[in-house]
């Protein structure tokens, strides 16, 4: 991914670079056509590219933090408006309806912190939203996690490549294997879950 990051650099320059990173940050965060979209491992190796000052660090997290939030009311509102017509509409390859029941179980087990929570779970992240807005949550409330979960996400998973990159010479090298802890660790919340429902719903 730091190649392709570089490749975008190169061929957007610097404030194309940035304006990508946040635009994808973003789709993943409020549209239904972001969930596939490679958010966690996106901002850890952003953040080491600004450890190399191919990005700026401030506006990079900064950025990334608005767009998050900014994503996040998209979904809300979109759920809020449209409701209950996403549940009846039919599959298609980019519309699935059990990402959005996934999201719906999901909220109703673990609430509000789902706001929270879901920011560090691939696809979760982008339906959370979504049916936060379904299930009319209270708007103070929701933007209030909303903030908390998007500062957090952006922050924490950028800076913590951020630091990286400055302590640890020649950390591409080891990129790839971190990225994997990064995708395991998003993705084991989800087939944990999925695991407890397939358990709880055997006879």
């Amino acid at each position: 991914m730091d190649e392709h990051l570089k490749q975008l650099l190169t061929s957007f320059g610097y404030w194309g670079g940035h304006l990508a990173i946040w635009a994808v940050v973003f789709a993943e965060s409020g549209l239904l056509i972001g969930f596939f979209l490679p958010g966690d491992s996106l901002l850890f190796t952003a953040g080491i590219l600004a450890s190399q000052n191919l990005l700026n660090i401030q506006l990079l997290v900064v950025g990334a933090f608005i767009c998050a939030v900014v994503g996040d009311n998209v979904g809300y509102i979109t759920g809020h408006k449209f409701g209950r017509r996403l549940f009846r509409r039919e599959d298609s390859w980019l519309f699935h309806k059990k990402h959005l029941n996934t999201a719906q179980k999901f909220y109703d087990k673990h609430g509000k912190k789902t706001i929270v929570l879901a920011r560090f779970m691939p696809i979760v992240r982008t339906f959370a939203p979504i049916v936060a807005g379904i299930g009319a949550m209270h708007y103070r409330t929701f933007i209030a996690y909303n903030l908390i979960g998007g500062f957090v996400w952006t922050f924490g998973i950028t800076l913590l490549g951020y630091f990286l990159g400055k302590t640890i010479p020649d950390v591409d090298k080891y990129l790839l294997p971190i990225l994997g802890v990064i995708i395991v660790v998003s993705v084991a919340p989800s087939i944990l879950h999925l695991y407890q429902e397939s358990k709880a719903n055997k006879p």
